[in-house]
């Protein structure tokens, strides 16, 4: 879950930016929240999701230093890169090698600065995996 200082915006992050589906979205009067869950190929059980909250009238959060990032597997990180800055979004560490490894990452800011890494996956399950 992360929390979220617009809503409607990270939505369309998450959706035209990353590739996500909008799974389900709710609102709660009572307790002054919304809640928005996004995914994969339909989501929870073949996929991870992510859970937004928007506590109301709170616009933006001071980052934890226990956080460190969310990381979504990619059939080729450099394409990936190519598609998010097309899109609109902020990629923070281009498509390359990790250090000391042979493994290609890439690293993109949501607009509430959560960093979300992109491994580029070499396996036969790669083609079924996050942004393409």
């Amino acid at each position: 879950m992360l929390r979220v200082g617009n809503l409607d915006r990270s939505i369309q992050f998450y959706t035209q930016v990353l590739g996500m589906t909008l799974l389900r979205r709710s609102e709660n009067p009572e307790y002054k929240y919304s809640l928005a869950f996004l995914g994969f190929e339909g989501g929870n059980p073949a996929q991870a999701e992510i859970e937004l909250t928007y506590n109301w009238g709170t616009t933006e959060y001071d980052m934890g230093t226990a956080y460190g990032h969310i990381a979504i597997g990619v059939p080729d990180a450099y394409a990936a890169c190519e598609r998010i800055k097309a899109a609109g979004g902020n990629v923070t560490r281009e498509a390359g090698p990790v250090k000391g490894g042979a493994t290609v990452i890439a690293f993109v800011t949501d607009p509430d600065g959560y960093k979300i890494e992109l491994i580029q996956r070499s396996d036969d399950h790669a083609s079924g995996q996050g942004l393409r």
